[in-house]
């Protein structure tokens, strides 16, 4: 690093590590010259985005000379009539992550705590080390979030907590009497993230706690169209909190921030029910057939309410010897290494001829692989 930089850059930026997409197709297809590929890795909708979406977003395209509506009018209003919530509970950002990035400018500083869990969403790591907060994490209990554990490390130091719920990369959650119970420990003053990507997927858990039927002045509720919606090509994201919460993140949000192709594609997308129906289908008979197979293979899946599946390779070097096998054969899945999860992987659910692409690859590869890491013949 020269000294310029050295000397303009805060040592909490200078020990960050970016944010590691998982392998673009086109990227791979230049490696590997292969022309089947089946992208798994970033738990995206498989079945695209909504043609109301595409429609919406299309017709847009004339207007690209003016700068888009900075309130979002039209997007916030459907919102507000799908949630039965004011337009003031209501902020928009580039995905999630963008709303978490104004929360981090809203309301952090150098060395104040937050508090969280271990292998949970790294993203969120970053935008807090990012503003110099320091991440106090509690270990995860049966791979979701340890709310006695989260109760019990609140001090007068912690000023956020962070839960994803599903947690990502897990695919768990916790339960309402979980929710209840920490909120019960939270103070007042003490702001709560409910990062809810995979809402969706979810909800039709009875068990599920979906904040929208609780009523907290210190949550903030982030939902994104980048997962069920398929509109993670335009970065959109949302988020529900008190308006005296939203007016402040309004403070610190970029002009004109989500574009004009995000907010028309968000408005389409909602429109859409019966393409949201199908998401939801394909993922649960597609994630059944999955979650069956790595069973079968004795691989001991996690069990999840999302679009995802995380399962225990056994060590870093098989994660990173199964995924670089499965990049051979055109099947792009994740290592979960800088989940600091290094012995685990995670597989997002496909179209059934992605899966099945999937299934083939694995086949291939198991033989091997079972010899090489001392795993039984499947």
């Amino acid at each position: 690093m020269n000294k310029l930089a050295e000397t303009l850059v805060p040592s909490y930026i200078q020990n960050l590590r970016p944010y590691s997409a998982g392998k673009p197709i086109e990227e791979l297809a230049r490696e590997k010259g292969l022309k089947k590929i089946s992208k798994l890795a970033s738990n995206e909708n498989p079945l695209g985005p909504s043609p109301f979406a595409v429609r919406e977003m299309t017709n847009g395209l004339w207007e690209l000379n003016r700068y888009p509506d900075m309130h979002a009018y039209k997007l916030k209003k459907a919102l507000s009539d799908l949630y039965k919530l004011k337009m003031e509970n209501i902020i928009l950002g580039s995905g999630s992550e963008g709303i978490m990035g104004m929360i981090a400018k809203t309301f952090l500083r150098p060395d104040q705590e937050i508090l969280t869990s271990e292998n949970t969403f790294i993203g969120f790591y970053i935008l807090a080390r990012a503003v110099g907060a320091k991440l106090k994490m509690v270990p995860l209990k049966n791979y979701k979030f340890d709310v006695k554990k989260m109760a019990e490390a609140i001090d007068d130091k912690i000023k956020i907590i962070y839960l994803a719920n599903p947690n990502n990369p897990t695919g768990t959650f916790i339960t309402k009497e979980e929710f209840d119970y920490l909120m019960d420990h939270v103070p007042d003053h003490v702001l709560v993230i409910l990062d809810e990507a995979y809402f969706e997927f979810a909800q039709d858990d009875p068990t599920y706690p979906d904040s929208m039927n609780y009523r907290y002045d210190n949550v903030i509720t982030l939902r994104t169209f980048s997962k069920a919606y398929g509109l993670a090509g335009v970065r959109i994201g949302y988020g529900f909190a008190h308006e005296d919460l939203i007016e402040q993140l309004t403070k610190v949000k970029l002009p004109f921030e989500p574009n004009l192709i995000a907010q028309l594609g968000a408005c389409g997308a909602l429109m859409d029910t019966p393409h949201l129906k199908r998401t939801l289908e394909n993922n649960k008979k597609q994630f059944s057939r999955t979650f069956d197979f790595l069973q079968k293979k004795d691989f001991n899946p996690v069990p999840s309410v999302t679009n995802f599946i995380c399962f225990k390779t056994g060590s870093s070097e098989a994660s990173d010897w199964m995924n670089n096998h499965l990049l051979d054969l055109g099947v792009i899945i994740r290592a979960l290494k800088s989940n600091e999860m290094p012995e685990y992987v995670r597989v997002s659910i496909g179209t059934p001829n992605e899966m099945n692409h999937f299934f083939e690859a694995m086949e291939k590869i198991l033989p091997e692989y079972n010899k090489k890491f001392g795993r039984p013949t499947c």
